[in-house]
């Protein structure tokens, strides 16, 4: 099992194929036409500066056919006229070619006599169409989406062959699965021909992990709280299953594929904190020192103020802790660099740095209120389970914000993402367009267009030697209502289907409408998109277990330091975490290091080791 961030990386550096576009005759500029949405408010469009398409114009042909909406042939595809437009084509030295088609959604026939005929032209092209890739209605996000499979399939195809000949080197009979943006496992195949589900690949493999983590403790409601040195990553979880959505963006690029729902924000360990001239209001990231020079407690040439020379300048970082095993904190460097900030505010160092993680805290809170709050839910119902190299540091404070408890603190928090690629499922999904409103359609109808996409989802599994047994389905049903551009999945099992009906399903629609906007409609409601996602068995691994203790962590003790916090300072232990026993209680203040991470234990807290390692923090007077 495999997670990467090579499709992420190769959107971001702009390192993709150079792609071949065949659309309809009269929507060649379906990409520059796009939609209408430009970022950043009111008078974003003053500084907005729109990407080049990543099929651009002058390698884009149209091709005389069109197949009407109800999928019937209106115009045969003109075959000659294509191979003549294609042969030029091929004179520009693409890497990879795209076929989207109006309306091939509802019948790929023409898409795939152009693939046919594209192949004996430029062999050895990589040929992605639409109506494979995503076959759902809107011309622009299909053809979007497919250009993008088509950008970084070359690089990722690459990548994965390269993956595959070290590992049949090393080993024998390996069998690769690579990590997808919905938290699911594909075959090293399908990741080849569709590397447009790996965009997400890395952060989900961190709330997989979580999920399987949180599940040993006995929590399936969470909020992750994925902090790194560049970034943050969050994510909610209800009832042990990652919220998704059906739109995965990376930069300005938008594309139609299932994700966990993680939204970002630009704070890490590694965010400049600085002081306007203008304003003297002390602000943090986006920016950061990055890896080289990174922080100034590193030693290796940074000089400007972030998060991690706050967290050392405080104490919540000793010294005497090794990042990594082998990095030394240079502390004094921390606070030189942290003074420059005091300095321009009229603050001592120590005020300065908690100043500085206040904000970044808040920024984190925020994100986390974007996916719980501003969804219609609660809070306080989820715990808040922390990871990533600097997470642990700053979770203790996020659950105060969010009133969430416990936090969580596995082992190992700096590699969970491994955690998640190791124990998550195969998967594979199969979709259509079916826009009926209730009243023109009926359960029998819908049910067995759902039984079909179950059957194609299905057969991946089949070929990856996934017994039927272990198989199990969910039908994922796009809808809205009438006359609403605006939809929302709901989720419902083979059985609750069969059994309820397009009428429970509408109810659920109504609940989840309310909850997220305060109201429902007496209209009809009318169907959109119908979906079919079959996954393996769950994981049968299980956390190691510590050994049980007295409930006293003294024999863990390396040391006794002190930590700034809320304006004074407070006497603190520091701990070897592998030394902790299940039932050990670490009572606030204190620091728990490890290789890969460091815990903060706030004071007025206890934390509370469980059988598999997880800290487990709550507020004193819970």
């Amino acid at each position: 099992m495999h997670g990467t961030t090579v499709a992420t990386n190769t959107v971001l550096t702009a390192s993709g194929a150079k792609v071949g576009l065949v659309t309809t005759k009269g929507y060649k500029q379906v990409l520059q036409i796009a939609r209408s949405f430009v970022p950043g408010g009111l008078g974003g469009w003053v500084i907005f500066n729109k990407s080049d398409p990543l099929a651009p114009l002058e390698l884009t042909i149209d091709v005389d056919e069109r197949i009407g909406a109800d999928g019937e042939v209106i115009r045969p595809l003109d075959e000659s006229g294509l191979r003549e437009s294609l042969e030029s084509l091929a004179q520009e030295r693409i890497e990879a070619l795209t076929v989207s088609l109006m309306n091939a959604y509802t019948n790929g026939a023409h898409e795939e006599r152009v693939r046919q005929i594209a192949e004996s032209v430029m062999p050895g092209i990589p040929i992605s169409i639409s109506s494979e890739v995503v076959p759902e209605m809107y011309e622009y996000e299909r053809t979007e989406t497919t250009v993008v499979n088509s950008y970084i399939r070359p690089v990722v195809s690459t990548y994965m062959e390269n993956l595959e000949a070290e590992l049949n080197r090393r080993m024998t009979g390996v069998q690769l699965h690579i990590l997808r943006s919905d938290g699911g496992l594909a075959s090293a195949e399908v990741a080849k021909a569709t590397p447009v589900n790996l965009l997400m690949s890395g952060p989900a493999g961190g709330v997989s992990g979580a999920i399987w983590m949180a599940r040993q403790a006995g929590y399936s409601d969470l909020l992750t709280f994925d902090m790194g040195g560049t970034s943050t990553d969050v994510a909610l979880i209800q009832n042990g299953i990652a919220q998704t959505r059906r739109e995965t963006r990376v930069a300005d690029i938008t594309v139609r594929s299932s994700s966990v729902d993680v939204r970002s924000v630009g704070a890490g360990g590694g965010s400049i904190a600085y002081v306007p001239e203008l304003t003297k209001a002390l602000r943090v990231g986006p920016q950061s020192a990055g890896a080289e020079p990174g922080p100034a407690a590193y030693g290796k040439g940074g000089t400007e103020p972030t998060v991690t020379d706050a967290n050392v300048v405080l104490g919540y970082l000793p010294s005497s802790a090794k990042l990594g095993g082998d990095l030394l904190i240079d502390h004094a460097k921390a606070e030189e660099a942290v003074s420059t900030v005091g300095k321009a505010m009229g603050l001592s160092v120590r005020e300065a740095a908690e100043g500085i993680v206040n904000i970044v805290n808040e920024n984190m809170f925020g994100a986390l209120r974007l996916v719980s709050v501003e969804q219609g839910f609660d809070p306080r119902d989820f715990a808040l389970i922390g990871f990533g190299g600097a997470g642990p540091l700053h979770a203790n404070a996020l659950g105060k914000l969010m009133n969430s408890w416990p936090v969580i603190i596995p082992p190992g928090p700096g590699v969970l993402c491994a955690y998640g690629d190791a124990t998550t499922r195969v998967r594979d999904e199969s979709a259509r367009t079916f826009v009926r409103r209730f009243a023109d359609t009926d359960d029998q109808e819908v049910l067995g267009i759902l039984r079909e996409l179950s059957a194609a989802a299905g057969s991946t599994l089949d070929l990856e030697g996934v017994p039927k047994a272990e198989q199990t389905t969910l039908y994922q049903i796009d809808l809205r209502y009438a006359g609403q551009g605006m939809r929302l999945t709901v989720n419902m099992t083979p059985e609750e289907f069969e059994t309820g009906g397009l009428k429970e399903l509408g109810r659920r629609f109504d609940e989840m409408h309310e909850q997220l906007f305060t109201f429902s409609l007496e209209t009809q409601r009318e169907l959109y998109n119908l979906r079919a996602l079959v996954q393996g068995r769950e994981s049968a691994a299980q956390g190691e277990t510590l050994p049980s203790g007295n409930g006293d962590p003294s024999t863990a003790i390396y040391a006794n330091t002190k930590i700034f916090f809320e304006g004074r300072d407070h006497d603190a232990s520091i701990m070897d975490r592998s030394a902790l026993k299940s039932g050990d209680l670490i009572r606030g203040p204190a620091v728990v290091t490890e290789m890969d991470s460091t815990t903060l234990v706030l004071p007025e807290h206890t934390g509370a080791v469980d059988q598999f390692g997880n800290i487990l923090i709550r507020p004193n007077n819970t």
